[in-house]
C-alpha cells in the first residue's frame, strides 16, 4: 500500500460558526426563585467541503424558561474540519455521523455553559450524548423510510 492510499483521518481545526444567547425577561429574572425547565434540541451534520475535507457540525437549541417566562434561549453550532482520506464508504458515514460529534461534544458543551454563565445564571452543564447510538437511530429511521416507500411503490394504484 502506497502511503498516499494509507487511511487518513485528522482533526484541522475546532471553532463555533454560529453562537445566539438572549435573556429577554432579564432583569426581572434575576429577582424571581431560579426553577428552570431545560429543553433542549440537539441536530448534527456533516459536507463535503473540498476533496478530503469534511465540515461536521453538532448544533443545539436550549431553552429555558422560569414559571411562564423565558430565562435564556441559547443556540451554537460548533464545527470541525476534519481531513479524511482513503476511508471506505461504510466506515465513511459512522465517523462523520457518530465519531467526529464525539470529538465536538465537550467543546460545545464547555461553551455553552460559558455563554450562560456570562449571562448572569447559574452554570449549565449539558449531559453527555451517545452520538454513536443517535447515529445508528437514523440509520435504522432512513432504512425503514426507504422500506415504506418501496412498499408504496408497489401498490397498484386505481
Amino acid at each position: 500500500m502506497a502511503e498516499n492510499d494509507k487511511p487518513q483521518f485528522a482533526l484541522q481545526r475546532i471553532y463555533i460558526k454560529d453562537a445566539s444567547f438572549e435573556a429577554p425577561n432579564t432583569p426581572k429574572t434575576f429577582t424571581q426563585e431560579w426553577k428552570p425547565e431545560i429543553k433542549l434540541d440537539l441536530n448534527s451534520g456533516a459536507r463535503k467541503v473540498d476533496e478530503g475535507f469534511f465540515e461536521v457540525s453538532v448544533k443545539v437549541t436550549i431553552t429555558a424558561t422560569n414559571g411562564d417566562d423565558t430565562a435564556f434561549l441559547v443556540e451554537m453550532m460548533q464545527c470541525g474540519l476534519f481531513a479524511i482520506n482513503n476511508i471506505p464508504e461504510d466506515q465513511l458515514q459512522p465517523m462523520l455521523g457518530a465519531m467526529c460529534p464525539n470529538i465536538l461534544f465537550p467543546y460545545l458543551r464547555e461553551s455553552v455553559d460559558a455563554l450562560v454563565v456570562k449571562g448572569g445564571f447559574p452554570a449549565l452543564m449539558l449531559a453527555p450524548i451517545n452520538f454513536d447510538a443517535l447515529y445508528q437511530q437514523r440509520v435504522q429511521q432512513a432504512a425503514q423510510q426507504q422500506a415504506e416507500q418501496a412498499e408504496q411503490k408497489e401498490e397498484p394504484t386505481h
